[in-house]
C-alpha cells in the first residue's frame, strides 16, 4: 500500500485491476468483507472506495446488490482533456502514436471554414493514428496556423504530445470550443483504425486558441465508439465539467466553450 489515504490506495487498485480487464465488464468485484481482508482495511475503507469507482462509472450495483463492472474507461477532466497520451495513461495503459503524414499545404473546405481561412491559405496539416496498448483507437486530423505549425515541422510527432511541445516552445492553450457528434468512417479511417468503411466513429471536432483569444488549431479527432465517450456536465456556477467515457452518446449540437487546463 502507499503513502495515500486508505481508501485512495484500495479505490487505485480496483481501477488498475478494472482498466486492465483484471475484472472483466459485467463481473462482480469480490465481496466488501473479501476486499477487507485483502486489503486489510476496514469496511468503511472499501465503501468509500467503491463509492468513488461508481462516482467514475466504473462499476454499478449498491443497495444489497454486489458492485459489477459496468466500463473499463477512466474519465478524464479538462486538466488532461487536450492530452490523449495523459488520458491512456491515466487508465494505467500505453500510448502511442503513428504519423501518416505532415505537410505545410492550402486549406480547404470544412477546415478552412473553422479557421476563417480563404481557400488555399497554407497550413501546417497532420494526421496521425493514435494507439491504445498498440491498438488502434483513433485518428487525429489537425490543422494549424503559423506560429503554431512551424514548431511542429521541426518535432519529432511520432515522440508524444503536441500541445506539450507546444507549451514548452512558448504556444499558451488558454480555451477550446469541443463539438462532438457521429460520423461514417471514411476510406482513411477504415484503413488506419481496421474496421469496414461507414463504420459509425465518434468525432470530436475542437477550436483550439492561445492566450490572446487567437484561434491556431483546427482538428477533428474519431475515436472507436467503444473507447469514447463525452459527457458535458454543467454546475449551477455554469462551470461545465468534461469527461471521456467508453460508450458512445446521442450525438450533441455543440458542446460549451470550455476553460483552460
Amino acid at each position: 500500500m502507499s503513502s495515500a489515504p486508505l481508501h485512495q490506495s484500495v479505490f487505485d487498485e480496483l481501477r488498475r485491476r478494472i482498466v486492465a480487464g483484471s475484472y472483466p465488464i459485467g463481473a462482480a468485484l469480490p465481496s466488501e468483507a473479501q476486499l477487507c481482508d485483502e486489503f486489510g482495511v476496514s469496511r468503511g475503507t472499501v465503501r468509500q472506495a467503491l463509492g468513488t469507482l461508481r462516482a467514475e462509472g466504473l462499476i454499478g450495483g449498491g443497495q444489497g446488490r454486489p458492485p459489477v463492472v459496468r466500463s473499463r474507461a477512466v474519465p478524464q477532466s479538462f486538466d488532461t482533456f487536450l492530452s490523449y497520451s495523459r488520458w491512456v495513461r491515466g487508465m494505467g495503459r500505453v500510448p502511442g502514436q503513428r504519423t501518416v503524414e505532415i505537410a505545410r499545404r492550402g486549406v480547404h473546405g470544412d477546415a478552412a471554414d473553422a479557421l476563417g481561412l480563404e481557400e488555399g491559405t497554407l497550413v501546417v496539416q497532420l494526421l496521425r493514428l493514435r494507439l491504445l496498448d498498440g491498438e488502434p483507437a483513433m485518428v487525429e486530423r489537425s490543422n494549424f496556423l503559423d506560429p503554431a505549425g512551424r514548431l511542429l515541422l521541426a518535432f519529432d510527432t511520432d515522440s508524444g504530445s503536441l500541445y506539450s511541445h507546444l507549451i514548452e516552445n512558448g504556444i499558451t492553450i488558454a480555451s477550446a470550443r469541443h463539438v462532438i457528434d457521429a460520423v461514417a468512417a471514411d476510406e482513411v479511417d477504415a484503413e488506419l483504425l481496421e474496421v469496414p468503411v461507414g463504420t459509425a466513429l465518434l468525432r470530436e471536432r475542437r477550436h483550439t486558441r492561445d492566450a490572446a483569444g487567437v484561434l491556431f488549431e483546427y482538428a477533428e479527432d474519431r475515436y472507436l465508439p467503444e473507447l469514447a465517450q463525452f459527457t458535458i456536465e454543467n454546475a449551477r456556477d455554469g462551470s461545465p465539467m468534461t469527461v471521456r467515457r467508453p460508450e458512445l452518446q446521442q450525438p450533441q449540437p455543440d458542446a460549451a466553450a470550455l476553460p483552460s487546463a
